[in-house]
């Protein structure tokens, strides 16, 4: 813990599930976030908010509600992913889950997913609703298959993904060489590297929901385009089938434009 900021700290003894909540300069949704862990029927967690140094009243907002926070780090970092990891290697529970500022977990959540895991399942995607600019949509499930050619293979990371302590660790957390794509690197070697199992909730088992308007919506389809071509190189995927996904991508990119 040395030269991190600490502004709250507060131990639990044996928590089951880590949840972490990465913020920075979001005072007007971080508190709906927590409103939706200190909902939550399942109590055996902890709460650990990694906080980026924000200069609004995020900081204030969020020590309204210290008495449902376990941890509360506030200080300069590199971005999102150096964020995360940092919350996860603090982390004391089980089970990881990320919940970001804006996000939130439906009141059954964490009991909901916490029948899931068993000895053979290593991660659990949950069924979350996710906002876009102009739409609204399900994300159920996850393909293996699916992920060999396409990224959207599952639902978001953030809310929607659970993963024991000791596996990420064995991951060596996300690799912050990724700026927008560190989590799907993450599944990539999860689940095909590595082959771990995992599982996931009933589609009508929503377990949260996502907000538009996330660090990587801020990005261009290139800038996702060239990151995701760098993390199939680097995990030593095909190169033909790159090229297949690449031409693919930028077919449906085209048509979307004209249509």
């Amino acid at each position: 813990m040395k030269n991190k900021k600490i502004l709250y700290k507060k131990k639990i003894k044996n928590p089951y599930y880590s949840i972490i909540t990465v913020v920075k300069n979001d005072e007007k949704n971080i508190c709906k976030t927590i409103q939706s862990i200190k909902l939550q029927k399942f109590k055996n967690y902890e709460y650990i908010i990694v906080d980026g140094f924000s200069k609004d009243k995020t900081v204030q907002n969020i020590l309204k509600y210290k008495k449902n926070i376990n941890l509360l780090i506030s200080e300069k970092d590199k971005g999102i992913y150096y964020a995360m990891n940092k919350g996860a290697r603090i982390a004391s529970g089980e089970i990881i889950i990320f919940v970001n500022s804006g996000d939130e977990l439906t009141r059954n959540a964490l009991e909901i997913v916490k029948k899931k895991f068993t000895k053979n399942i290593d991660f659990v995607f949950g069924t979350v609703k996710r906002y876009y600019t102009n739409k609204t949509i399900l994300k159920h499930g996850f393909s293996i298959k699916k992920l060999y050619i396409n990224f959207d293979f599952a639902t978001s990371h953030s809310t929607g993904f659970y993963i024991k302590k000791t596996i990420f660790q064995s991951l060596n957390y996300f690799n912050t060489k990724y700026i927008c794509s560190a989590d799907y690197d993450l599944y990539y070697r999860l689940i095909v590297t590595l082959k771990k199992n995992g599982s996931f909730t009933n589609k009508n088992q929503l377990i949260g929901i996502v907000q538009s308007g996330g660090f990587s919506s801020k990005l261009s389809f290139v800038q996702h385009l060239i990151e995701e071509v760098k993390i199939r190189i680097d995990n030593k995927q095909n190169k033909f089938i790159i090229i297949i996904i690449v031409f693919n991508a930028l077919i449906k990119h085209l048509l979307k434009k004209i249509f």
